[in-house]
C-alpha cells in the first residue's frame, strides 16, 4: 500500500515538473518583431547597421527575440510606415524625419534647411538637447524613440546649379513629405510642385519638375541624377532619421527582452551612422562625378547668404504646426 502511494506521489510530481517545463517552454517562445526601413537592401551604411541590430537582438535576448527587417520599403512608404508604428501595425523600424512627422508634426522642423551652421552644432543640439522632448512628444502619440538614425546631407539635384537663393526664383521645384519643403520652396521663389518618388523622373523628363531636394544615396541609384545632373551641396547639413518601436509593442515585451532591445540599440550608436554615411556620401558624390554628373560645392560667401535667407523659415514652420512646435525650436537653439 505504501509502496503504490509512494509511485503515485512520483507520477504527480513528474507530471507537474512537466507542466511547468512546458510553462517555461511557452514563455521562452521566440518573440519577432516586424522592422521597416526605406534603404537598399545591400551595400549600404543603413543595411549594415541593420544587420548589426538583428545580431545584437540575437545575442542580447539569447535568441528568445528575431528582428525580422523588410527593406526597401517593403511595409509601406514613408506616409505609411510612421503612422503604422504609432498604431502598432509595425513593431518598429528606421523612418525619416518626413515619415514621423505625419505622426508628430513638430518633427517637421528638423528638415528646415538652414537650422545650424555646422554638422558639429547639429549633432550637439540633437544628442544633448532634443531627445528628450522629441521622445516625449513621440511617447503621447503611441512611439518610441530608440535613438537617432541617420538620413544624409539633403542636397539640390536639378537641371542646373543653384548657388544663390535667386537662383531658385520660379523653378519648379518637387516638394514631398512636409511642410517644411513646401516653405522652404516659397521663401525662395520656386513654384513646390507635389510629387512622390516614382514620379520624380517622369517629372523631370516632361519638364514638368527642375529641381529636387533629397540625399544623394537615393539620387545616385534611382537614375535621379542621369535627368538632373547638376548636383549643388547648399547647406551641407544633415537630416536626422528617427529608430522608433511602437510604445503599445515594447510595454508587451518582459523586462528582460525589454532591456535587450535597448542594449542591443546601445551597441551601435549614432555617432557611428553618422560618419559612415558621410564618408558614403563622399564616396557615391565622386561616383556621381565620374558618371558625367555636375557637383557644385558654394563658397563660404555663398552658403551663409544661403543660411542667413532660410533662417526665419524656422519661425515661419512653427507658427503653422502649432502645437509644442516652438517648445522644439526654442531647444534647437540650445546651440552648443
Amino acid at each position: 500500500m505504501h509502496r503504490h502511494q509512494g509511485l503515485s506521489v512520483l507520477l504527480v510530481a513528474v507530471t507537474m515538473l512537466g507542466a511547468q517545463g512546458s510553462v517555461q517552454a511557452q514563455d521562452r517562445k521566440v518573440v519577432e518583431l516586424r522592422y521597416t526601413s526605406g534603404a537598399p537592401p545591400k551595400g549600404n551604411p543603413w543595411a549594415m547597421r541593420i544587420e548589426r541590430l538583428v545580431a545584437a537582438v540575437d545575442e542580447e535576448s539569447k535568441g528568445e527575440m528575431k528582428i525580422q527587417a523588410f527593406l526597401s520599403s517593403q511595409l509601406g512608404s514613408a506616409q505609411d510606415t510612421g503612422p503604422q508604428v504609432a498604431r502598432e501595425r509595425i513593431d518598429m523600424g528606421g523612418l525619416s524625419t518626413g515619415s514621423v512627422a505625419l505622426v508628430v508634426p513638430e518633427m517637421a522642423l528638423l528638415s528646415v534647411p538652414g537650422c545650424f551652421e555646422s554638422l558639429q552644432q547639429q549633432d550637439c543640439v540633437l544628442d544633448s538637447h532634443l531627445i528628450a522632448i522629441v521622445g516625449a512628444l513621440l511617447d503621447k502619440q503611441g512611439a518610441k524613440l530608440l535613438g537617432w538614425g541617420e538620413i544624409g546631407a539633403i542636397d539640390l539635384f536639378g537641371t542646373k546649379p543653384f548657388a544663390t537663393p535667386k537662383d531658385l526664383d520660379g523653378v519648379k521645384a518637387v516638394a514631398y513629405a512636409s511642410k517644411a519643403q513646401r516653405v522652404t520652396c516659397g521663401s525662395l521663389g520656386a513654384t513646390a510642385i507635389p510629387l512622390d518618388r516614382p514620379e520624380w523622373i517622369p517629372a523631370f523628363r516632361t519638364g514638368m519638375a527642375q529641381l529636387v531636394t533629397t540625399p544623394i544615396p537615393h539620387a545616385l541609384p534611382s537614375g535621379l541624377t542621369k535627368v538632373a545632373p547638376m548636383a549643388t551641396r547648399w547647406a551641407k547639413i544633415d537630416t536626422p532619421a528617427f529608430n522608433l518601436t511602437s510604445t503599445a509593442r515594447f510595454d508587451q515585451l518582459r523586462n528582460p527582452h525589454q532591456e535587450a532591445l535597448l542594449r542591443a540599440y546601445a551597441r551601435s550608436t549614432s555617432a557611428q551612422l553618422r560618419g559612415k554615411v558621410r564618408g558614403f556620401e563622399a564616396t557615391l558624390y565622386g561616383m556621381c562625378e565620374k558618371a558625367g554628373a555636375q557637383v557644385v560645392d558654394l563658397s563660404p560667401e555663398q552658403r551663409d547668404l544661403c543660411l542667413k535667407t532660410l533662417a526665419p523659415n524656422q519661425q515661419r514652420i512653427a507658427d503653422q504646426i502649432g502645437g509644442s512646435a516652438k517648445e522644439v525650436l526654442a531647444a534647437m537653439d540650445n546651440r552648443a
